[in-house]
C-alpha cells in the first residue's frame, strides 16, 4: 500500500512517503502561500504518487491543541481526496527533526525539517498499526 504523510504548518507543509509498508522517505516541502494553493499541490501529489491512504500529523496536548486540530482538520477537508486518511500524533516530531539532522544539513526555513518531521509522524503511524 502507498501511504504519505503530512506535517502541517502554517508556512510549510512536511511531505513523506512510504511506498512498501517498510521505508519512509522525505519528499520536498510544500510552501504555503495560502491554504487553497497549498491544499491544491497536496492534492497533486497525492495523485502523482498515486497514495492509497493519508497520515496526517495532529497535536495531542499543549495549550493550542484544539485550535491547531481544527486548521489541520480545516484544510484536509480542502483536498480533493477519495482514500482513507488517519491522524497522528505529531507530538516532538520537529523537535526530533532537528536532533536527528543536526550536523548534515543547514536547519533554514526550506521545508527540510517539516519533511523530517512528516517521515517520524508517518513511521510512527506504521510502527502502530
Amino acid at each position: 500500500m502507498k501511504i504519505a504523510s503530512i506535517d502541517v504548518g502554517l508556512k510549510r507543509i512536511g511531505v513523506a512517503l512510504c511506498l512498501d509498508g517498510n521505508m519512509v522517505f522525505p519528499q520536498e516541502a510544500i510552501l504555503r502561500k495560502n491554504r487553497n494553493q497549498a491544499a491544491h499541490e497536496v492534492s497533486l501529489f497525492l495523485e502523482e504518487w498515486s497514495i492509497e491512504k493519508l497520515i496526517v500529523g495532529i497535536p495531542k496536548g499543549g495549550s493550542s491543541q484544539e485550535e491547531m486540530e481544527r486548521r489541520i482538520r480545516h484544510f484536509v477537508s480542502l483536498l480533493s481526496l477519495d482514500i482513507p486518511v488517519a491522524y497522528q500524533d505529531e507530538g516532538g516530531s520537529s523537535l526530533e527533526a532537528k536532533e536527528m539532522t543536526k550536523g548534515i544539513f543547514r536547519h533554514t526555513r526550506d521545508g527540510k525539517i517539516d519533511s523530517m518531521a512528516a517521515k517520524i509522524i508517518l513511521e510512527r503511524w506504521l510502527e502502530r498499526s
